[in-house]
């Protein structure tokens, strides 16, 4: 378990760290996968990945990784197309973090694998996040939260429930979905 290497400062770095111990025991999820030759995958890919890949490189670059500054840049014009998802957007630091913790090979950017595993768990929580917000109005409520964190796969205990709410949800406890991706 922790969370990644790489510079999280501050308290974003000590809750990711300790969310990370405090609910090991409790989610696992798959790692992230290593890190496969560009060429000896493309053989026996399917037609919905080829086509993830030719977009990935395209927003890549020549390195063919993706670095905080770029994840933030395609997840912020992603979420700009789903009105129905309030957000304020992804800063940076929430980026890093995300990139720190997907980061298997610690090269500090996101591989095309790394990446995938990533943009799926996104559209899982996404599809989470809608089914909680049963009344439509963009955010998650206090009373919704606990139960999108469990179908997102946390089972968390009431002390770290409420240390989640206090980081990521506003005065009423309700959790925009930036906030909600952040904090899984």
């Amino acid at each position: 378990g922790g969370g990644g290497g790489g510079n999280i400062g501050g308290i974003v770095g000590g809750i990711v760290n300790f969310i990370s111990e405090a609910a090991a025991a409790q989610y696992t999820p798959e790692p992230p996968p290593t890190q496969q030759h560009f060429t000896t995958v493309e053989a026996n890919e399917s037609e919905e990945v080829r086509r993830f890949r030719q977009q990935f490189a395209q927003l890549a670059g020549p390195d063919m990784e993706v670095g905080a500054t770029d994840l933030m840049n395609i997840l912020n014009k992603v979420l700009s197309k789903h009105k129905d998802l309030k957000t304020d957007g992804f800063s940076l630091d929430t980026c890093r973090s995300i990139v720190s913790v997907m980061d298997s090979d610690t090269t500090g950017k996101l591989g095309f694998e790394e990446f995938k595993y990533l943009w799926n768990n996104i559209k899982k929580w996404q599809c989470v996040y809608r089914q909680y917000d049963r009344d439509r109005s963009g955010f998650l409520g206090r009373s919704q939260l606990r139960e999108a964190l469990q179908a997102a796969g946390f089972q968390l205990n009431e002390q770290l429930y409420q240390m989640i709410v206090r980081r990521y949800a506003d005065e009423d406890g309700s959790m925009d979905f930036n906030n909600f991706i952040s904090c899984l």
